[in-house]
């Protein structure tokens, strides 16, 4: 298999359909920070120790439906058959957030991003989410997407707090509060 097809050499790339785009396309803007995030994604799964099996394994998942997510966004033809993102992934994130939320113990304030390495990871990850989720924003103005997907990468970055939150936890590493905030959590 060649690597190149020098499609892009005059900054065009092809998307599932077999149309060409510029490369700098709102829908092409989308799928490659949702590769960006994937890729994140699985730098921090080399991080985390053999004790964290079951984070990596939903993390995997979550690379999965990452994938599956970016060639729907790849796909200007897409209709509800054709769509490979599982609606069912937002239930199955959502039960991961509420059950990471209540393991740490609750803050009131913001906290800046850091502690351990794997939880300063896992705040890339979420802020890499709420870029790409602007930019799916973005392209829903000119393409109606399937709402599940918006919401699905709405509560990604969530996920990726509650990680993070959950390793330095986990841990035994203190979070650093914002020192000019007030109280913001009730």
């Amino acid at each position: 298999m060649q690597l190149y097809t020098k499609v892009g050499d005059k900054g065009m790339t092809k998307l599932v359909n077999g149309s060409t785009v510029s490369k700098d396309s709102d829908r092409v803007w989308a799928y490659g920070t949702i590769d960006e995030l994937n890729t994140y994604i699985g730098l921090s799964i080399t991080k985390l120790d053999s004790n964290e099996n079951e984070i990596k394994a939903e993390l995997l998942h979550l690379q999965h439906c990452l994938f599956d997510l970016g060639t729907d966004l790849a796909n200007p033809d897409l209709t509800p058959e054709a769509m490979r993102f599982e609606p069912d992934n937002l239930s199955w994130l959502e039960k991961l957030i509420d059950r990471y939320q209540d393991e740490p113990p609750a803050i009131k304030r913001f906290i800046l991003p850091g502690g351990s390495e794997q939880s300063a990871l896992f705040q890339v990850c979420r802020t890499t989410a709420r870029r790409a989720e602007r930019q799916i924003v973005t392209l829903n103005w000119s393409t109606k997407l399937p709402a599940d997907l918006l919401k699905f990468v709405n509560r990604l970055s969530d996920y990726f707090y509650a990680i993070a939150r959950v390793i330095n936890y986990r841990l035994h590493t203190p979070e650093v509060f914002y020192e000019h905030g007030n109280q913001v959590f009730k």
